[in-house]
């Protein structure tokens, strides 16, 4: 497999942010969202066999694990890294685009879709059957980049009925929208979703890395 970076930190955000994770970063995505934040994993990297990922995720320690990139359903055997995580009692977690089928990983893992927004300029790839999937201990983010970026959120997560499924969270895109102003519009519409700061951003600075 193609790695950019295993590290330990907080998970930054989603129903998990503040708790001692580890972040194992694939390398290579197939999108281009206009407020990407991880670009430097696009390229270069290093091939590691799936053994050696799980013995560098066990020597650090924690028992929450993030695979993420970039975008990790485009590594064949993610399926196979989480399984084996999961055996060695690990919770695992992804953080993914909503651009590809998610049935390769094990039932254990808890999926987190990154639904892309039109200020993304990536809405297009989203596919709705990823969704559909989605259950209790899973995850439906939106980053918003603005208030038409909302609207079409909340008119998604109410067609689709996400809030009576699954957790649902909302982004402000960092130094895009103020994250007052999208407290604001919640509250004006009664939205059932939670406000899903990036935590790594506010602690340390958005631009860095390993953290």
């Amino acid at each position: 497999m193609r790695i950019t970076e295993i590290y330990r930190s907080i998970q930054g955000e989603t129903q998990y942010a503040g708790l001692p994770c580890t972040l194992v970063r694939t390398t290579g995505c197939d999108l281009r969202c206009g407020y990407c934040d991880s670009a430097f994993a696009f390229y270069g990297g290093k091939e590691m066999s799936i053994a050696d990922i799980v013995a560098a995720v066990r020597e650090l320690g924690t028992h929450l694990v993030l695979l993420t990139g970039g975008e990790p359903m485009l590594q064949r055997e993610i399926g196979d890294l989480a399984a084996h995580l999961v055996a060695s009692g690990h919770q695992v977690m992804i953080e993914t685009s909503g651009a590809h089928a998610l049935d390769r990983l094990p039932a254990e893992v808890v999926r987190i879709v990154d639904v892309k927004t039109p200020g993304s300029g990536e809405s297009a790839r989203m596919r709705v059957d990823v969704l559909d999937g989605l259950g209790a201990r899973d995850a439906v983010k939106f980053v918003i980049c603005h208030e038409a970026d909302y609207r079409w959120a909340a008119d998604l997560i109410r067609s689709r009925g996400l809030a009576e499924r699954t957790e649902v969270l909302l982004s402000p895109a960092h130094g895009q929208v103020d994250p007052r102003d999208l407290i604001s519009w919640m509250l004006r519409d009664g939205l059932p979703a939670r406000l899903n700061l990036q935590l790594h951003k506010y602690v340390w600075s958005a631009d860095a890395r390993a953290v």
